[in-house]
């Protein structure tokens, strides 16, 4: 059921004939498949970008030297001394497959109840339409801008931003200067707060393989051959202990810390608790921290150590009695600033070596580092004043977010203040089925956007 704000700004985007001109646009735009993992559309999409943002004005420029096409579009002031927004947003997606529940086409986007419903809808392209519509619109009523805005779209964020810090090298000029970035999204938390946050956690992902025999034993050795399993899951085990503290050496005194405002930040307006996620994902297990305080710190600010599978031995129908030749495991850990991912895979393969598990081969396969905004620049102060005005229930200013995306690639090459904010919801169900976002929520991002371009009169 829609509240009297929504209902209103609902109103506002139905009637609203440019916004649903783009809207259109929006459709097709989700109807076109680019996912870089299968290879698919990513050249086609570009080139669709390409012709809708020079249709609107913008100087466009793309570059496919690579798998993902790299678009840059440049609407212009007409004042010399103008400042520049940069809007970075990625044109791929994750793959909308069998595995996942749609309760309609994915690649047809569609609105029922109050919510539009399409894969990418909110990771990531409804976000670049939305920022056209305030573009477009307010070129339309006052005619020329007062700032320089540059859209930078990359089609592989969703496959670790592959080969974006090559394009950054080529093409930082076309970019710069620049005042300030606006990262690809963000959501209205269950509150109704408009979350604007200024970072996000690195990561690298790495497996663990374990040989050891050249065939499968007979479980009769059981007692006195080791098996490729326990030898690995001992290994694992030594790494973390039972309530998630990582057991490596030097990896916490690496870590850069939390100042006291980020800590604020987060105590004021973080709304993650353990009673939340339990209630959430129906958890068997408990929470690893009860305290608050200790729960925020570790969300927020430290890196976490997690197993994304394990493989191993028989899992068929029935009984092999076997002692498994093999096991492999694919790792991953989160990262905060002051941890880089080659130090850390290097410090992953030390540890092992140092407690005695030397048959364990460490595979690097991916990373990226993190980075936090200071939440008191001037323009992420600007954007969290104007949006304190459009949305009733406020704003939840946070230093970072605990997912992982290029923000310090792209800072390295920009070296500009960075914060996201977004149309998205507490349940967008990115990368899931059913991905959505409300109606009210893109027509108030687009408002938003506007009224940051009117700011810079």
């Amino acid at each position: 059921m829609t509240n009297s704000r929504e209902q209103e700004q609902i109103n506002k985007f139905n009637h609203d004939q440019l916004t649903q001109e783009y809207f259109a646009i929006l459709k097709e735009l989700i109807a076109k498949k680019s996912i870089f993992a299968q290879e698919i559309g990513l050249a086609e999409v570009a080139d669709y970008l390409g012709k809708i943002f020079s249709q609107a004005g913008a100087e466009v420029f793309i570059d496919d030297s690579y798998k993902a096409p790299f678009f840059i579009a440049k609407f212009k002031s007409p004042n010399p001394q103008a400042k520049t927004i940069i809007f970075y947003n990625h044109y791929d997606t994750v793959p909308a497959d069998a595995d996942q529940v749609w309760t309609g086409d994915p690649f047809s986007l569609t609105t029922r109840d109050g919510y539009i419903y399409g894969r990418g809808v909110d990771d990531d392209k409804g976000h670049i339409i939305a920022r056209l519509t305030a573009v477009r619109k307010y070129l339309e009523e006052e005619g020329d801008l007062p700032l320089n805005l540059t859209f930078m779209i990359e089609g592989a964020e969703e496959s670790a931003s592959t080969d974006l810090e090559k394009y950054l090298e080529k093409h930082a000029e076309k970019l710069l200067p620049a005042d300030f970035l606006i990262w690809e999204q963000g959501i209205k938390n269950v509150k109704g707060q408009l979350e604007i946050t200024g970072g996000n956690k690195g990561i690298i992902t790495f497996d663990l393989s374990v040989k050891s025999a050249s065939v499968d034993i007979h479980s009769k050795f059981g007692g006195v051959i080791e098996s490729a399993t326990w030898y690995l899951l001992k290994a694992i085990n030594s790494m973390r202990d039972d309530k998630g503290r990582i057991l490596i050496d030097d990896i916490y005194e690496q870590v850069q810390r939390p100042s006291p405002r980020e800590l604020e930040l987060v105590e004021q307006y973080a709304i993650e608790n353990g009673d939340n996620l339990s209630q959430l994902y129906d958890l068997k297990l408990p929470v690893m921290l009860e305290d608050r305080r200790d729960f925020l710190r570790r969300y927020f600010f430290e890196p976490a150590l997690t197993i994304e599978g394990i493989s191993s031995g028989y899992l068929g129908q029935g009984v092999k009695t076997i002692i498994p030749s093999t096991a492999t495991a694919k790792m991953e850990m989160r990262l905060v600033p002051g941890l880089t991912p080659l130090d850390v895979i290097d410090k992953i393969k030390r540890h092992l070596l140092r407690h005695g598990f030397d048959q364990v081969e460490v595979i690097y396969t991916l990373g990226e580092e993190s980075y936090r905004s200071d939440m008191s620049a001037g323009p992420i102060l600007r954007v969290s004043n104007l949006a304190k005005d459009l949305y009733p229930a406020g704003i939840a200013l946070l230093p970072t977010a605990a997912g992982t995306g290029p923000m310090q690639l792209i800072h390295q090459a920009l070296q500009v203040p960075m914060a996201a904010f977004g149309l998205g919801n507490a349940n967008s169900r990115d990368h899931a089925g059913d991905e959505n976002i409300s109606i009210a929520d893109y027509y108030t991002h687009i408002e938003l956007v506007k009224e940051l371009i009117k700011s810079y009169e």
